[in-house]
């Protein structure tokens, strides 16, 4: 049995004076434990929404969420407010993509850690602090002992993200969910980050679910890649088979947009044409038509079905033809 299995999640906003708006459509995924699934996609893809629906954390009013997340044989969205409090911590934890805004600016970084312990795992305060200085020390902060006391704003964002990270694992949750965390870094820090992360998730046994728009992170990162576009996953495949065969064309798109190193100096990048708002409804058609090389007349009028072909999923009516790389795997 996956440790967390998503079937048909759906999530949509209301809105005043317009018509609802479906950030989430339909989608479906497993994480097995010790596996690292990514969430790859633009902004505005739902991504993010999905993982919020995923720990509860979507206003209950104006977001109507329906479909199935279990956990570990827990259905949680049958779950009060109380029951994810005592979930969330214990045995989901997620790091978000600001970790300046994520974190209380008026309380000490020790503090911010030890509560966890001390809410989750029973903890005095005296003890909570000791492991927080040991998780401090365990994801790279230096001086940890000074750090405790410190503040977020006295801390670099490279610290300060760590410290997101040693909350978010404090309690050694068994579903670890990062949303964007290494989007505000720079590729240094970035690589550090993505590698402490890899590092962790190993030591621990603990399953990763990454939520990104950076392919070079799921090329050195993830198991299994599901690709959203306009709220639903249109192309699902192991890594290598995706980076290898890309058989969607906004996979293909987005894969032939990353600058190479081996590319003839002043080449320009290839782009996908137009912006994610540039779509029509998945209930017209395909949304990704009108920005799409291959559309057919089909597509602005059938909504493509999702197929299972050979282990991967697809949801288009005119793929890609196989053996077309992208891009060549370069691990981060």
């Amino acid at each position: 049995m996956a440790l967390l299995e998503v079937r048909d999640l759906t999530v949509v906003f209301e809105r005043k004076g317009e018509d609802p708006f479906r950030a989430v459509d339909g989608v479906s995924f497993d994480v097995e434990p010790g596996q690292t699934v990514g969430l790859v996609g633009e902004s505005g893809c739902g991504k993010s929404v999905t993982s919020l629906a995923i720990m509860g954390l979507l206003p209950k009013r104006g977001a109507r969420v329906t479909g199935s997340v279990v956990y570990d044989g827990t259905e949680l969205l049958k779950l009060s407010d109380r029951e994810m409090r005592d979930r969330r911590g214990r045995d989901l934890g997620m790091v978000f993509q600001d970790p300046l805004s994520s974190l209380n600016p008026v309380i000490p970084i020790g503090v911010q850690v030890s509560e966890v312990l001390e809410r989750h795992r029973g903890m005095s305060r005296k003890e909570a602090m000791s492991e927080a200085k040991d998780l401090l020390d365990k994801v790279g902060i230096p001086d940890p002992n000074r750090r405790l006391t410190e503040y977020p704003h006295q801390l670099s964002g490279g610290m300060r993200q760590r410290a997101l990270i040693a909350i978010a694992l404090a309690c050694r949750p068994k579903l670890l969910i990062a949303d964007e965390p290494t989007t505000a870094l720079d590729v240094t820090i970035q690589a550090q980050i993505l590698a402490l992360m890899k590092e962790l998730v190993q030591d621990l046994g603990t399953a990763l679910v990454m939520i990104t728009h950076d392919l070079g992170v799921v090329a050195g990162l993830c198991d299994e890649v599901n690709v959203l576009y306009a709220g639903k996953v249109v192309e699902k495949a192991m890594r290598h088979e995706l980076f290898a065969r890309p058989r969607h064309p906004y996979t293909h798109g987005l894969l032939a947009s990353i600058p190479r190193l081996d590319a003839p100096r002043g080449e320009k990048l290839t782009p996908i044409k137009g912006s994610v708002s540039d779509n029509i409804p998945w209930a017209q058609g395909c949304a990704f038509a009108p920005r799409c090389p291959n559309a057919l007349d089909l597509c602005f009028s059938e909504t493509p079905a999702e197929e299972d072909q050979l282990g991967r999923l697809l949801r288009c009516h005119n793929p890609v033809v196989p053996g077309t790389p992208a891009v060549e795997e370069v691990p981060v």
